[in-house]
C-alpha cells in the first residue's frame, strides 16, 4: 500500500525551495548592487577630498610645488566606521611632495576626472582615487597628482547592512507567503473534505453518482469515481439477479430430485427405484441447463456493462458451420434433420464465443420445440451491407400474439412439455444487441415453423 502524503506540506515544501533559490539569486544581485552603490557614494567623497587637496597646491617662488593639506577634507572620510585615510601629492614625474610615499598611485587617469580603483596598502584593502591637475605660475603650468585612499571597512559594512536588511525582508516575505499558501491550500481543500464527508456518510448500498461541487481539477476524479460506482451497481444488480433467478429456477429441479430420491428409497422393486433414479437424473440435467443459461446471462450482463466490448473481425460462416456440425448428434437424437446452408466467408465484427453461444441457443430452441421429424436449417445470407444468420424450422412455430412474450426472460410462451428456463431467445437478443445486430422472429417458408434471423453489419 502506497504511503499517504500531505498535499499541503508538499506544496509548501516546493514553494519554500523555489522561493529560497530565487531568494539566494536575488540576494547575490542585491549584494552586487549594494557594493556598487557604496562605491558610488564613497567615491564621490573620496574625489571631493582629492579635489580639496588639489586646490591647496601652489607654486613657490623657486618654482617648486607647495601644499597646505586641508585636514577637514580628510576628516570627512574618517567619519564612518573605523576607516583610515591616506594621501599623497606628487609633482612632475619622480618628484614626491608630501604624504605616504609608498601609497599606490593610479597610472591611468581621465584628464581632470578622478580615477578610482581597489588596491591594498600595508596589508589592508583600500579604495584609491587619483586626480591630475596643474598649478600655474602665470608663465607656465606645473602638473601634479593628488592621490587619496581609505580603507574599505565602512563600504563593506554598508554593503552587509543592505544585504542583511534585504535578507530580513525576503525572509519575512517567504514566511508570509508560506502562511498564505497554508491558509489558501486549506481553504482550497475544503471541497475535498466535504466530498470525503459526503462519501463517508453514505450507506454502503447507496451507489448513486456523487453530485458534490468540487474544483474543476478534481472533477475528472469525481467523474471516474461515479463511473466506477455505476459499473459496481451494474455488477451488484447482475449478482442479485443471478442469485434471485438461480434460487427461483433451481428450486423446482431440486425439489424433484429430493422427491425422486425419497421414492427410490421407498421403492418396492428395482424397476420403481430405477424409474425414480431416471427422473432424478433428468431433473439434474435440467438444473444443469438452467445454471448454464443463468451463467451465460450473467456473462452477457457483465459484457453489456463494459464501456467497450472486445470485438474482432470473425468469419460468421465458419463459426456457424462448426457449431452446426457440433450439434448434429443432439439433433439426430431428438429426431431432427439439422442442416447448413452457406457459401463463402462472411466477415462481421463480434466476439466469437458469444456468437457461438447465440447460435447454440437458436439451434437448441429449434430442436426442443420443432418436434420429432422436423427439419432445422442454419443459413448464412449476405445482402448489400448486412450478413444474416438464420435458424429456420418447419415445426409448429410461435403464434404471432406471443412473439413479444418469448423475448422476455423466463417466459416460454408455449405449453410445450420440453424442458427449458425461458432464457434461450432473450439470450440471443441480448447477445445480438451487444454487437448492434437485430433479432427478428417470423414464420418460416410457406408460413410453417419459425425463422429466427439475426442481421449483423458486414465488416468493412
Amino acid at each position: 500500500m502506497t504511503a499517504a502524503y500531505s498535499l499541503r506540506r508538499r506544496l509548501l515544501f516546493w514553494l519554500l525551495i523555489s522561493t529560497a533559490i530565487l531568494g539566494v539569486l536575488a540576494l547575490a544581485d542585491t549584494y552586487r548592487e549594494a557594493v556598487q552603490t557604496s562605491n558610488i557614494v564613497s567615491d564621490r567623497v573620496l574625489a571631493g577630498s582629492a579635489l580639496a587637496i588639489a586646490e591647496r597646491v601652489v607654486v613657490a617662488e623657486d618654482g617648486s610645488l607647495q601644499v597646505d593639506i586641508p585636514y577637514v577634507a580628510l576628516e570627512m572620510l574618517t567619519s564612518a566606521a573605523q576607516d583610515r585615510v591616506f594621501y599623497r601629492v606628487d609633482g612632475p614625474p619622480g618628484n614626491f611632495i608630501t604624504g605616504y610615499q609608498s601609497l599606490p598611485v593610479l597610472a591611468e587617469t581621465q584628464g581632470d576626472i578622478a580615477a578610482f580603483a581597489d588596491d591594498s596598502f600595508r596589508g589592508e584593502p583600500i579604495r584609491v582615487a587619483t586626480l591630475q591637475r596643474s598649478a600655474s605660475t602665470g608663465i607656465r603650468s606645473v602638473p601634479f597628482t593628488v592621490t587619496v585612499a581609505e580603507t574599505t571597512i565602512a563600504r563593506r559594512q554598508l554593503a552587509r547592512a543592505i544585504l542583511l536588511r534585504s535578507a530580513l525582508r525576503l525572509s519575512v516575505m517567504i514566511a508570509g507567503a508560506a502562511v498564505i499558501v497554508w491558509i489558501s491550500v486549506t481553504v482550497a481543500l475544503r471541497p475535498l473534505y466535504k466530498l470525503r464527508d459526503a462519501i463517508g456518510e453514505r450507506s454502503p448500498d447507496d451507489l448513486h453518482p456523487i453530485e458534490q461541487s468540487v474544483p474543476s481539477e478534481v472533477q475528472p476524479l469525481v467523474d471516474t469515481v461515479n463511473g466506477f460506482m455505476v459499473r459496481l451497481q451494474s455488477a451488484l444488480d447482475a449478482l442479485r439477479n443471478f442469485t434471485g433467478n438461480a434460487s427461483h429456477q433451481l428450486r423446482t429441479p431440486l425439489a424433484i430430485i429430493r422427491t425422486q430420491l425419497a421414492l427410490s428409497v421407498r421403492a418396492a422393486s428395482l424397476s420403481e427405484a430405477q424409474n425414480a433414479a431416471f427422473k432424478g437424473d433428468q431433473a439434474v440435467a435440467h438444473a444443469e441447463r438452467i445454471l448454464a443459461q443463468l451463467l451465460l446471462m450473467a456473462k452477457i450482463d457483465a459484457a453489456a456493462a463494459k464501456e467497450a466490448l472486445a470485438a474482432a473481425e470473425i468469419d460468421l460462416t465458419a463459426i456457424a458451420h462448426d457449431i452446426t456440425a457440433e450439434l448434429i448428434p443432439a439433433a439426430a437424437a431428438a429426431g431432427i434433420d439439422l442442416g447448413f446452408e452457406g457459401d463463402g466467408p462472411e466477415a462481421i465484427r463480434a466476439e466469437p464465443l458469444l456468437i457461438g453461444e447465440m447460435l447454440r441457443n437458436l439451434v437448441g430452441n429449434a430442436i426442443a420445440y420443432a418436434g420429432s421429424g422436423a427439419v432445422v436449417t442454419v443459413r448464412i445470407r449476405r445482402s448489400e451491407r448486412t450478413v444474416c444468420l438464420e435458424v429456420e424450422d418447419d415445426g409448429p412455430g410461435i403464434p404471432s400474439e406471443t412473439l413479444a412474450v418469448v423475448l422476455q426472460r423466463f417466459s416460454r410462451g408455449t405449453e410445450s412439455s420440453s424442458p427449458g428456463a425461458g432464457l434461450g431467445l432473450p439470450i440471443v437478443e441480448e447477445i445480438a444487441g451487444l454487437f448492434n445486430a437485430v433479432l427478428t422472429l417470423e414464420p418460416g417458408a410457406d408460413g410453417k415453423g419459425l425463422n429466427a434471423k439475426v442481421a449483423f453489419a458486414a465488416a468493412a
